[in-house]
């Protein structure tokens, strides 16, 4: 006799939708696959809603199937499929609901959704790049961060013990030490939520605009970092705003949508400020020239002659591979540039640790 499936009460049911909708996302291969094979079918001449209907079956991802179920549904009650994106703002960013709206107005849906997926592999594979650069430093840190800690809790107390006992001016390196591991061990619960504290309110701090300001302008001068951030941001910027122009979204919403996609606040203010001056009649290139320090000679040059020629959304797609493949390699060559950094910092702490332990020792020889 099988099993009789158990109900779910009010509650349950509540808390899986809530998880559902706010806990779990939708990975953008999922997203891109979607928009490519609605294009394909759509192109095949399927109507939209049966293209919609037949993909919500092959989903798999149960947040994304739940969702194109209830766009399919808004389409049939005769919205565009637009309109019914917009809705689902988390999961498709305005960016892709404009450019949908706009092939939708000049009858060219397939060409729109074809351009929203290559956005959003191009955007995709940018993202990832940054992601895989940054994966061996964390490790790096983190076992650096561990094996700290595990020398500093168990291993150094029980050979600060020995040098307390000993009847003699200790170096200065092993009074330091021994007065670390003495903090550690007392205190070392309130500095760890201390730390925790820290962290947390850093975190809420940096959302407030004025903080996140002044972090994003220091983020943008670091050595290193700085111009990663400015390669990343510019990197993104032509992307975006070569494929809103393709997509015929008139200038001047391209730089405001633009600028919703950027993540330092210093280009996304900049790009708000190009929207409201390109409404006065100015061009992009003469705007973009006011602000040398976040868009390089290079950039305005190079949309300078695609404006003359006529052609800014491919001068926009140059840039777009040219700073994409920069960013690409740099990021190559991070763990390269970094690795110094971490032998340095690791080499002398491990030396300064060697110089309190050995030294009392020698000492402790020498009087013997």
């Amino acid at each position: 006799m099988p099993k009789k499936k158990k109900e779910l009460s009010s509650f349950e049911e509540k808390l899986n939708r809530w998880v559902a909708s706010h806990l779990s996302r939708v990975p953008t291969m999922q997203k891109v696959l979607f928009v490519s094979h609605l294009k394909t079918m759509t192109k095949a001449g399927l109507s939209l809603i049966d293209s919609l209907k037949t993909l919500e079956q092959e989903i798999e991802n149960k947040k994304l199937k739940k969702i194109v179920g209830e766009i399919a549904c808004g389409v049939e009650a005769g919205k565009q499929l637009s309109e019914v994106l917009a809705e689902y703002s988390k999961v498709f960013p305005s960016i892709y609901v404009s450019m949908i709206a706009a092939g939708e107005k000049a009858g060219k849906l397939e060409h729109a959704l074809e351009q929203v997926s290559l956005q959003m592999k191009k955007n995709h594979e940018l993202i990832a790049r940054v992601r895989g650069a940054m994966i061996y430093p964390a490790i790096i840190v983190l076992a650096m961060a561990g094996i700290a800690t595990e020398v500093v809790v168990f291993i150094l107390p029980k050979l600060m013990t020995m040098f307390k006992e000993m009847d003699a001016e200790l170096p200065l390196a092993t009074r330091a030490l021994i007065g670390l591991t003495d903090a550690v061990a007392r205190y070392g619960l309130w500095m760890a939520l201390g730390l925790a504290a820290f962290i947390v309110l850093a975190a809420w701090a940096v959302k407030k605009p004025r903080v996140k300001k002044v972090v994003h302008t220091v983020n943008l001068k670091l050595p290193i970092a700085g111009k990663i951030i400015k390669k990343i941001n510019l990197a993104r910027f032509t992307m975006t705003m070569s494929s809103l122009l393709e997509s015929t979204i008139p200038i001047i919403e391209a730089a405001r949508i633009t600028a919703d996609v950027l993540g330092n606040v210093i280009y996304k203010r900049s790009l708000m400020d190009v929207s409201e001056a390109l409404k006065k009649g100015e061009t992009l290139s003469e705007i973009l020239a006011r602000y040398p320090d976040i868009f390089p000679p290079m950039v305005t040059e190079m949309i300078t002659v695609g404006e003359k020629s006529g052609k800014t959304e491919e001068m926009l797609s140059e840039l777009s591979d040219y700073y994409s493949n920069e960013v690409d390699v740099t990021m190559k060559n991070f763990t390269t540039i970094i690795e110094p950094a971490i032998i340095l910092v690791l080499g002398l702490a491990v030396a300064g640790i060697a110089v309190a332990v050995i030294m009392p020792m020698y000492s402790l020889t020498q009087n013997i």
